[in-house]
């Protein structure tokens, strides 16, 4: 079974489908469910992780959406108003929500301060708690979270993209943020997603720039805590979603055939408990 872990869905702005003022999307047309599904159908997907994208603001619905009409193909990770502590009181019942595995957070550029300040503080314990895993971007803000993941062990943190950025790439920086990354291997409740290859590499497909980061992190976490995924409208040009499948299948050659098993699908489904 090959399970995309990032994928982001979006409507047009409407009166009452708000964006954040400012936010721009990855795409200048809407990516909606009856965009995806046939990609997903051409390229050989079996399922797909929606995460909300950040320009609509901490709103979900349209990704449930997703999963009420095709509930065997889509789930999602949810935003989540973390700025607001008041929000503790959603998590004890966020899985009641048909669809919903998780939570998705970012601390990236503005947002990276309610890490730095300590403001997402109540967030660890409480979805610790309610059993939630939890997916993060946090590039720059990696080393912080060995001490979330060693006070909250029951805690599944997973990290978005290598917790790599465009910026990141382009500053030729990507072997000091994946030497953080790997440094949280030691943690068994740690483990990442080797998703957006593309957007991060400099050249063009197969990516060889972008095999050694990927090794490494696959060497560090061992194939039932690495996930293949796509964050497929991000360098949406770039390349096709098959090529991104065959990226993994057919150009890596330190992935088993046993060890893609894991990656492309089985390990992502037990992590999130989707079933």
């Amino acid at each position: 079974m090959i399970v995309d872990s990032q994928v982001h869905l979006w409507k047009a702005e409407t009166p009452d489908w708000r964006w954040v003022p400012g936010r721009v999307a990855q795409l200048p047309e809407p990516f909606t469910i009856e965009k995806l599904v046939p990609l997903m159908d051409e390229a050989g997907v079996d399922r797909v992780v929606i995460v909300p994208p950040s320009w609509p603001g901490d709103r979900n619905d349209y990704g449930l959406e997703a999963a009420k009409r095709y509930p065997h193909r889509f789930a999602v990770m949810g935003r989540i108003p973390l700025e607001k502590p008041e929000s503790a009181a959603l998590l004890p019942k966020w899985k009641q929500q048909a669809g919903m595995l998780g939570v998705r957070l970012t601390f990236h550029r503005a947002q990276s301060a309610l890490l730095e300040s300590g403001s997402a503080d109540w967030f660890w314990p409480a979805a610790e708690k309610a059993g939630l895993p939890v997916m993060f971007l946090a590039p720059g803000n990696t080393p912080k979270f060995a001490a979330i993941a060693e006070r909250h062990p029951q805690l599944p943190l997973i990290i978005d993209h290598m917790n790599l950025t465009v910026e990141i790439a382009k500053a030729r920086a990507i072997k000091n943020a994946v030497d953080e990354v790997v440094a949280l291997a030691k943690y068994p409740n740690v483990s990442v997603k080797l998703s957006s290859a593309p957007t991060y590499s400099l050249e063009d497909y197969p990516w060889r720039d972008m095999t050694e980061p990927l090794k490494r992190c696959f060497e560090a976490f061992g194939p039932q805590r690495c996930y293949w995924g796509t964050d497929l409208t991000n360098a949406f040009s770039k390349s096709t979603y098959r090529q991104r499948i065959t990226h993994f299948t057919e150009e890596l050659s330190f992935l088993s055939e046993k060890d893609k098993d894991w990656v492309m699908g089985r390990a992502i489904l037990a992590r999130l408990g989707w079933v």
